[in-house]
Parts: structure tokens; C-alpha cells; sequence
């Protein structure tokens, strides 16, 4: 099965945010591209929000063209089995952190937002850390940083707050 399938199944299983999950179906049905960066009118791309629930937090990453914090995430790339693979492996890559797990029962969230290479239609996950969890900033990073959960409105945006939500309620 390829990435741009599993997506369709992914996508057509999610059973929240019904508008928005038609919008990415369609993207996809429209745009045989619609998984790669190369799709100027916007890509899927697999995130996921690093979180520490028996400490209570959560990683963030400052990201070095946005200036935001940010969940991990990034564009799909052409090792990546299944949209769950790129988010775990997007996680793995910009925190550093070894052993983490995608929080069972799929994705978490779905947002769309504009970045300077084009539309972004983002499937967001969660990954729980390991106990004693050591982050190591990437490349990609300003900063990378553990927030206790009532910290994260104080230093990012609604839709971060928005997955935090949607994955305490899932934990």
C-alpha cells in the first residue's frame, strides 16, 4: 500500500472534524501529488504533540522559519509507510527523544494553515515519551523545550492548544 492510500484510509476512518476531513479527501482526490511538497496548492503533511502524562507536559519545538512553538511535524517523504510512520518519525527527529509511541487510535486532530511553501493539511498525532525522556535539539529548532500542560497558552498558538486538548481528553 502506498502513502498517499494509507492516507485515504486514515482520512476516511477519522471520524471528527467532518468539513475539514472531506477538504483533505478531495485535496487528495484532486491532487495525485497532494502527499509531497512539490504540490504547490498544498500537501498532507503528519505531525505530532510529544507529551509527558505522568509529568504533566508536553515538548515543544521553537521552529527556526516560523519563530512559533510548535509540535513536531513536517512534510511526508518517500520512506514513510503510513501517515502514523511520519509523524512518529517527524517526533523522533526533532526532539531527540529515543523510545516514543503514537498514542493509540490514530490521529488526534486535523488543521489547516498556510506556511510560506504553500498549504499545509496536517494530520496530527500524539507520542507519549518514555519515562526519563532526554530531548535533543535538531537543526530545524530555535529552541526545544518541556512546557507543563497550563504553560502552553502562555507561549503558543490556538491550534497547539486545540491538539493539547484533543489529546488530554484521549490520554
Amino acid at each position: 500500500m502506498s502513502l498517499y492510500d494509507d492516507a485515504v484510509l486514515v482520512l476516511k476512518g477519522y471520524e471528527d472534524q467532518e468539513e475539514l476531513r472531506r477538504t483533505y479527501l478531495e485535496h487528495l482526490e484532486t491532487h495525485p501529488d497532494g502527499m509531497w511538497k512539490a504540490c504547490g496548492d498544498g500537501h498532507i503533511t503528519a505531525s505530532a504533540l510529544v507529551i509527558d502524562p505522568s509529568r504533566g507536559r508536553v515538548l515543544l519545538t521553537l521552529h527556526k522559519k516560523l519563530r512559533l512553538w510548535l509540535q513536531m511535524g513536517g512534510h511526508c517523504e518517500p520512506v514513510d509507510e503510513t501517515l502514523a510512520a511520519a509523524a512518529l518519525r517527524e517526533a523522533a527527529e526533532e526532539s531527540g527523544v529515543a523510545g516514543l509511541s503514537l498514542l493509540p487510535g490514530g490521529p488526534v486532530r486535523l488543521d489547516r494553515h498556510h506556511t510560506p511553501c504553500a498549504w499545509h493539511l496536517d494530520v496530527q498525532y500524539a507520542a507519549l515519551a518514555p519515562a526519563g525522556a532526554v530531548e535533543a535539539i535538531s537543526d530545524e529548532s530555535l529552541d526545544l523545550r518541556w512546557f507543563a500542560y497550563g504553560e502552553v497558552a502562555d507561549v503558543a498558538d490556538e491550534s497547539v492548544l486545540r491538539l493539547l486538548e484533543a489529546t488530554r481528553a484521549r490520554l
